[in-house]
């Protein structure tokens, strides 16, 4: 997640990086009918921040959650209802307030950009606190974060997200910091799914042999945890990790996913399995031979039982069809 300051005077709230949706939203007591508990104090609007319903963002941000869109009066305001794969949700407001963003040359602007307040959430335990007061909505429609960015003339239309080895890493608007050297590149698809960022279709290798399964569509999702593969690629997949195990790992049930593993003693890191498995790599066709590895660390997760299971899970089992997504 990443910390942004909003509001005037600014206050501090962590937000979920989600390249998978569009709209930007906070936990906000408008009052709240349904939040959970979250690191800061809830977010608290104004009448005067109220984005109307006949506001052009309000117009837009309707077309991507495909409703009908009428406004009954001019000062109506602008309602909004978000819902994500993983059956969570978002139901609120549109509101307008500034977002404290620090430039490449360390001035600090101030733009003021709309995002929902929503007073009415389903997301995980109500019970337990939330990581995070809400979500970074960095899809590409003209309602996220990032297409407003643009609107202000503040930054060109890019997002890039580097991934530190050590988890963290830093996440940057505009080009001003793109890495161009050692990156391999391939053109963004227009995807067939949604806003979604999709390199295109992808041929699948594991421990450097194809896995035979015709080109799959994938397109990349930081809101998501998991990684799902449609049923063909992700038998393929599992065909291929059992064949080549070594005997010490013998398959176990595990409640916290599907496809588990434990070895002679219960293991302590994903770093104590890593080298019986091999990688798997994502071919994509569109770039001159780009190729991403994914190590077994990053597709492996120990469990509070010490078992080794597949983060990678069947998306067809849960409705998203043909769709790939690497979380």
């Amino acid at each position: 997640y990443v910390a942004m300051s909003i509001g005037n005077p600014a206050k501090p709230y962590f937000l979920d990086v989600d390249t998978g949706s569009d709209l930007t939203w906070l936990q906000c007591d408008a009052p709240c009918v349904s939040c959970s508990k979250v690191p800061h104090p809830l977010y608290r609007p104004t009448k005067n921040k109220l984005v109307p319903c006949v506001d052009q963002l309000c117009t837009s941000l309707h077309g991507g959650l495909s409703k009908n869109h009428k406004c009954d009066s001019p000062k109506q305001q602008c309602d909004y209802e978000v819902k994500y794969a993983d059956q969570g949700s978002s139901l609120g407001v549109l509101v307008n307030d500034s977002f404290a963003v620090r430039l490449a040359n360390a001035s600090v602007v101030r733009p003021s950009l709309a995002f929902g307040c929503g007073y009415d959430q389903e997301v995980g335990s109500s019970t337990e606190v939330a990581p995070t007061d809400g979500v970074l909505g960095l899809g590409s429609g003209s309602i996220s974060l990032l297409s407003q960015f643009k609107q202000h003339g503040i930054t060109k239309n890019v997002v890039g997200h580097c991934l530190s080895m050590r988890g963290g890493g830093f996440l940057f608007f505009g080009d001003n910091l793109v890495p161009y050297s050692r990156a391999t590149w391939v053109p963004m698809a227009r995807s067939a799914f949604r806003n979604y960022y999709s390199p295109g279709s992808a041929s699948l290798y594991f421990g450097g042999r194809s896995l035979g399964v015709r080109p799959m569509e994938v397109v990349l999702d930081s809101g998501s945890s998991f990684t799902y593969f449609s049923a063909q690629p992700y038998q393929a997949l599992v065909t291929a990790l059992k064949g080549d195990l070594s005997k010490t790992l013998k398959e176990v049930s595990d409640p916290s996913l599907p496809l588990c593993w434990k070895g002679k003693k219960p293991f302590k890191s994903v770093l104590d399995v890593k080298k019986e498995f091999k990688s798997l790599v994502l071919n994509f066709a569109n770039g001159k031979k780009a190729l991403m590895e994914i190590p077994p660390e990053n597709y492996l997760i120990v469990t509070k039982y010490g078992n080794a299971c597949l983060g990678i899970l069947n998306g067809s089992e849960i409705g998203l069809k043909d769709l790939n997504i690497v979380g």
